[in-house]
């Protein structure tokens, strides 16, 4: 498989983006955590749609983990509760 980003669908739209409430210490609700293909040529970047065909624009990025320190799974485990299931199946848990 080729690059991923993991992205969080969250409450609030507006705070996705800089400028937003959360760039200001306002809170994110994550509703959804799903994943995306890189856009090419740009590593940690999300494309534009994710694995289950959402739109990203609204979406923020996780933060991306060292490289030395990858997780037993593609997402966090505080939002293992809130993983997208169709993304879930297209990147596998392992």
């Amino acid at each position: 498989m080729s690059a991923m980003a993991v992205v969080y669908e969250v409450e609030d739209p507006v705070a996705a983006h800089a400028g937003g409430p959360a760039d200001a210490g306002g809170e994110v609700v994550v509703v959804r955590v799903h994943a995306a293909p890189t856009a090419p040529g740009m590593p940690g970047v999300p494309g534009p749609r994710t694995f289950c065909g959402r739109d990203t624009f609204a979406m923020r990025a996780a933060p991306q983990r060292p490289a030395g320190q990858p997780g037993p799974t593609w997402y966090e485990a505080g939002y293992a509760d809130r993983v997208c299931p169709a993304c879930d199946d297209v990147v596998g848990t392992g």
